[in-house]
């Protein structure tokens, strides 16, 4: 039986523990008395998967089944999520392709012929031929993506983008396939959310905005009118949702052990680790780097729900809840957090500074239920070596964004407005638009958005310090540097005094933090 969250008080006895810093691997030992806080173990998986994918379409919650909604002149879209999540990546067949091969064979039976499969990308990259077969399956690439039957969005295809309305006089803007679609069909991933600049804390309506929307309607998303866009676009599609939930085997072999906890590891375990973590060192940076990058996932799918996209969202969110929650007693004085070299917005490419602050700060310190982990004018440590590298394919405009919009001088509203006329430029940049349509790079403004999280999570703490991060890039985004944890602490004690209460989160795999 699958063992529930676990938080460790770190004793004499504790082993150093696994800290993920980019693309290195490290062995820390925690001061007495912090709390080490564990993900559960993984929940048992399916033994069925297309079967019990078949019984959700065919036994929906809160719909009639699916092959009930179709008709032989039906226009049917399927939107499925891009590779953003999970990461790692699934390992083959990823959930998502079985879904939409059981949702085609319906449309088939039911002789419906006009089917339409989106990668709902937002201002995210367009995925490249390679990755679009992975994540749909050889059998639907084959059969769609010669005919442009199968495609990325494109938050800039004004032939493409239609209107449904206006809040506060701005026009919102979405893919018109999935507005004159009979029925678009969501499959996603629940539990491994995107970033949350893309996809809002709310409804499928900020889910369908964020993924199918035009530029200036995503970024309106993260402003005032945020419900109100989410809510107009949510009424204008009949959706009909497929969500699966993973487990948290997030590392497959020969590195499984990493998701498992310390004091549990073999002879072998730990001579693996050994071997790991020296040969991670002696390896070229670029090499190291797409090793890291592809460490296999060995996910498996715990449940699969689907019918009307509010009912499947609470019924899938209640699935997350049994698979990641971990209750923990008390807040935090300074909470430590590794980043891994992989993540949402790096898949297959480098995680910039930018990304690592994100995923630091908002992805793994902001999976907490109500509370946060760490308390108001705490301090956060975080792993990674921040180093000022940049994926000029991908993160064209974070390089810019990084020496032009960072160091800007100004402060209070001169800031705001400097920020502003920065954001214009970026998003009009004909360039930055052409990468992003043609290529495969983040849409210009994208890094402003991954800012905007990043400054509002950091803006209730005391300090941020970077263990291993390099100094003058860490400068630049308004933080400090240490050489190890206990320099980290000492830079920390001003604000959070010398014998602070500890908390790491010991991630991944995935933890969901409740904290009383």
């Amino acid at each position: 039986m699958a063992r529930p969250g676990f938080v460790l008080e770190v004793d004499e006895r504790t082993p150093p523990l696994v800290v993920h810093s980019g693309d290195a691997v490290v062995r820390q030992l925690f001061p007495l008395g912090a709390k080490v806080i564990y993900p559960p173990d993984p929940l048992p998986t399916l033994a069925d998967v297309r079967g019990e994918i078949g019984r959700a379409l065919d036994r929906p919650l809160g719909a009639e089944p699916l092959a009930a909604r179709l008709r032989p002149d039906s226009m049917i879209t399927i939107l499925v999520e891009d590779l953003s999540v999970p990461v790692p990546s699934m390992p083959a067949p990823d959930v998502r392709g079985v879904i939409i091969e059981e949702v085609l064979s319906r449309a088939a039976d039911a002789g419906v012929d006009d089917v339409q499969v989106i990668a709902a990308t937002g201002l995210r990259r367009r995925l490249t031929g390679a990755e679009l077969r992975r994540l749909v399956g050889e059998r639907v690439y084959r059969s769609f993506s010669a005919d442009g039957l199968l495609r990325n969005h494109d938050a800039e295809d004004d032939d493409r983008l239609t209107g449904i309305g206006a809040v506060s006089d701005s026009t919102v803007r979405v893919d018109r396939r999935v507005i004159d679609s009979d029925v678009v069909v969501v499959v996603r991933i629940a539990g491994q959310p995107a970033p949350a600049f893309d996809v809002p804390e709310g409804s499928l309506g900020h889910w369908l905005a964020a993924g199918v929307g035009s530029t200036a309607t995503i970024t309106g998303l993260t402003g005032p009118d945020g419900e109100a866009i989410a809510r107009l676009v949510g009424g204008a599609v009949d959706a009909f949702a497929i969500d699966a939930v993973l487990d948290n085997r997030t590392f497959g072999a020969p590195v499984e052990f990493l998701g498992r906890r310390e004091w549990e590891w073999g002879l072998r375990d730990q001579a693996r680790a050994t071997v790991l973590r020296q040969g991670l060192a002696l390896t070229p940076s670029k090499l190291r780097r797409s090793l890291v990058n592809n460490l296999p996932g060995s996910y498996g799918v715990v449940s699969v729900v689907a019918g009307d996209p509010a009912q499947v969202a609470d019924a899938a969110a209640e699935t997350v809840r049994k698979q990641q929650l971990v209750e923990v007693e008390g807040q935090a004085d300074v909470a430590v957090v590794g980043v891994p070299q992989a993540g949402p917005c790096s898949v297959g490419s480098v995680t910039n500074p930018l990304l690592a602050a994100w995923s630091g700060l908002v992805g793994t310190l902001g999976a907490a239920t109500g509370k946060p982990v760490v308390r108001d004018r705490g301090a956060v440590i975080v792993y990674h070596p921040a180093r000022s590298e940049f994926s000029p394919l991908h993160h064209p405009s974070y390089v810019d964004f990084f020496d032009e919009v960072l160091p800007s001088p100004s402060t209070g509203s001169g800031q705001a407005a400097a920020t502003a006329e920065a954001f214009a430029k970026f998003a009009d940049d004909e360039w930055y638009r052409h990468l992003y349509r043609t290529g495969h790079a983040f849409h210009g403004v994208h890094p402003f958005l991954v800012w905007a999280e990043v400054t509002a999570a950091t803006a209730r703490l005391s300090d941020v310090v970077w263990v291993g991060g390099d100094r003058a890039t860490v400068a630049r985004m308004g933080f400090r540097a240490a050489s190890s944890l206990a320099d980290a602490l000492e830079m920390t004690a001003a604000s959070v005094g010398s014998d602070p209460k500890i908390s790491y989160l010991h991630s991944p795999p995935r933890v969901l933090a409740e904290v009383t």
